[in-house]
């Protein structure tokens, strides 16, 4: 399969796509407007669609959209480095989401602009002549995909961009008028799929391109999304307001969950190249994200800083140009970890930890911190299922030598010593040694130079533990699958700093299969050896195999999946597979979508535990979370209202209501 590599310019330039021999490369043309004739050439339709896929990078891994995913969710909350972007959608009283400054804006300008540019492809390629119906159907998947997006995040939005519904616009307009919901699936998201599907080849025409399994997929979930629209079962509000949801096509909601099976399991059965890996390890761990699970990416490159869109070897900023940062929301402070130099636990403090690009550790923002929830609850079987550990860093190993440090020994819990590449900091799979642990009242125990995290301590142990419960706002596992992963750090610590040069993972083949089973939960008619229990226990075999320990540094060959598919509940209902989508898709920017969906955000995410900011404070509190109906849509950004014309009334009923 050929590849595709993009670079991105801040004005969103346009890409033109030049053939030379059997490869494919790009070349650039900074462009901040496009004439009407522009897409009527060969060069302008294949730029426009090469800018297709560069436009997913200003989504995915921006980190403040990543927020609007996570923070707020019974995943994550705010972190004790948060600023507002991170304390506002977390609903718990530490800031208030407002049109002004709340981060799910991030996507509104990136989305129509790369709307209106699938809407010129459209409806100008065919004039070329020498277009395929299959590159066409590229930028229908888009404009689709950025539909569904819009509408899952803002209700229901304009198809009119001022030159007419689904038209390609080239002039300034001040007018906006909001489609309703069901307008927004039935005219533009369902049939634009439906095409794509159709025009789509099997296999991509370039690597990372978009195929008739990725149309499925974003149709299944289309399909899935506005079924529960439709029947709407806690009467949320919506908007633009209607009396009744009702499909123009006059079908249920029970129509749209079946087409949902049936879509998704006609992926599952034609999967083109696509298919599960062997085991989660596998589909997360570094060198391997171009795997053949991934459906959809934002792409980024260590091979070459034109092609990454970003610096390679910097100390970079998190935001702007399409940087995929963020990992480093998620990832705690671990440099602060301390080791003594002397055996009694005395002199020098040795930072034990050092920051090194490499999928274990990354630069820490501390912006964002799990919930005890989440690590015991979610994560409930650590031992069968892979999935923890293939989710989290859950131990943190020296490597002072890298950062210059000359010690050959340090002296950690308990002033044990520990060397290069011994484990400094765990964080424990349950609260089996709980009672064991003694904790001191501040970041260290009297009298000591080692710890400075108020980690806690278990005689016999040179590491450092934390227990599930016991994590706080500060201190936490860091998420190991969207960890950095370079190849060119030599002996040394190398580009903690530059952003991650990794794929952003958008679409996984996996979704397929607990899409089905959530349609097939809400009554949809199954097929032999596709029910909701079979469908979730695909993917639990797969958890059940195990290849490495993250936790450990080492090969581990197991296979449990008899022993937790029989796990699996006899009946499935709809919490079961939210929990297992969290298991599958933890930290990967989703949950929000998913909660909203099914309605489940206040029931899921309503309250959580979590210690403070403190180090030493491992009491987890509860905390309450105000999530009320009108928060399941966001606020239309208020620099879209500002550029509008109008009056103020006329743009207050623009908005959502109560932002």
């Amino acid at each position: 399969m050929k590849q595709i590599r993009i670079k991105l310019l801040a004005t969103m330039a346009l890409s033109t796509l030049l053939f030379s021999g059997c490869k494919k490369l790009l070349v650039e043309e900074p462009r901040s407007f496009y004439e009407p004739g522009f897409f009527k050439t060969e060069k302008g339709v294949l730029g426009g669609i090469t800018s297709q896929y560069a436009h997913l990078r200003f989504i995915y891994g921006q980190p403040y959209y990543y927020s609007t995913m996570e923070t707020g969710t019974d995943e994550y909350t705010w972190g004790q480095s948060a600023d507002n972007n991170f304390k506002d959608p977390d609903m718990s009283g530490v800031g208030n989401v407002q049109a002004l400054t709340f981060p799910a804006g991030a996507i509104w300008g990136v989305c129509f602009s790369n709307i209106n540019t699938a809407s010129g492809i459209i409806e100008n390629a065919a004039a070329v002549g020498t277009i395929s119906n299959a590159l066409i159907a590229e930028a229908r998947f888009f404009r689709a995909f950025d539909y569904f997006l819009l509408v899952q995040n803002f209700g229901g939005v304009p198809l009119d961009l001022g030159a007419g519904d689904l038209k390609f616009n080239t002039s300034a307009v001040r007018t906006s008028k909001r489609n309703t919901v069901a307008e927004v699936y039935s005219k533009a998201i369902f049939p634009d799929l439906l095409t794509a599907i159709n025009d789509l080849p099997a296999t991509p025409r370039v690597t990372g391109g978009v195929s008739k399994t990725a149309a499925r997929l974003y149709l299944a979930k289309a399909y899935l999304t506005y079924a529960w629209w439709l029947q709407n079962p806690n009467n949320i509000p919506t908007y633009p307001a209607v009396t009744t949801r009702t499909d123009p096509d006059g079908k249920d909601a029970a129509y749209y969950f079946q087409q949902a099976y049936n879509t998704a399991v006609a992926a599952i059965d034609n999967p083109g190249p696509f298919g599960l890996e062997a085991s989660f390890y596998d589909l997360h761990v570094g060198g391997n994200d171009r795997n053949k699970e991934m459906v959809l990416y934002a792409d980024h490159t260590q091979e070459s800083e034109f092609y990454n869109g970003n610096c390679l070897n910097c100390f970079d900023s998190e935001l702007g140009n399409g940087r995929n940062s963020a990992v480093w929301m998620v990832t705690p402070n671990y440099t602060v970890l301390t080791s003594a130099s002397n055996p009694d636990g005395t002199g020098s403090a040795v930072n034990s930890v050092q920051r090194e690009a490499m999928q274990f550790l990354g630069r820490p923002y501390v912006r964002m911190a799990p919930t005890v929830g989440a690590l015991s609850n979610t994560f409930t079987d650590k031992s069968l299922d892979s999935r923890f550990d293939g989710t989290f860093t859950t131990a943190y190993r020296g490597n002072w030598p890298k950062g210059g440090a000359t010690n050959t020994t340090l002296y950690n819990a308990n002033d044990l010593p520990v060397t290069p590449g011994s484990t400094i900091l765990s964080f424990l799979d349950d609260e089996t040694l709980a009672p064991t642990i003694a904790y001191p009242s501040g970041n260290r125990f009297p009298g000591k130079v080692s710890n400075s995290v108020g980690a806690g301590q278990i005689p016999g142990r040179s590491d450092f533990v934390i227990t599930p419960r016991a994590v706080s706002r500060i201190i936490f596992p860091g998420l190991w699958k969207m960890g950095v992963y370079r190849t060119d750090n030599g002996t040394g610590l190398g580009q903690p700093n530059a952003t991650s040069t990794r794929p952003y993972k958008i679409a996984k083949f996996s979704e397929l299969y607990l899409i089905a089973a959530e349609a097939a939960v809400k009554g949809a008619t199954t097929v032999a050896g596709k029910s909701a229990r079979e469908l979730v226990n695909v993917l639990r075999a797969r958890a059940g195999k195990w290849k490495f320990s993250n936790r450990n540094n080492a090969a581990l060959v197991a296979d449990n999946s008899a022993a937790l598919t029989a796990l699996t509940p006899a009946t499935i209902d709809i919490n079961y597979i939210l929990a297992e989508r969290s298991r599958e898709y933890f930290g990967e920017g989703v949950r929000w979508l998913d909660l909203v969906r099914t309605q489940k955000w206040n029931e899921l995410a309503g309250s959580f535990q979590i210690a403070s900011a403190t180090y030493g404070d491992h009491t987890p509190a509860t905390v309450t979370r105000t999530i009320q109906p009108f928060h399941y849509l966001r606020p239309i950004p208020q620099a879209q209202l500002d550029g509008m014309e109008g009056t103020a009334a006329e743009k207050a009923a623009y908005q959502n209501p109560n932002y």
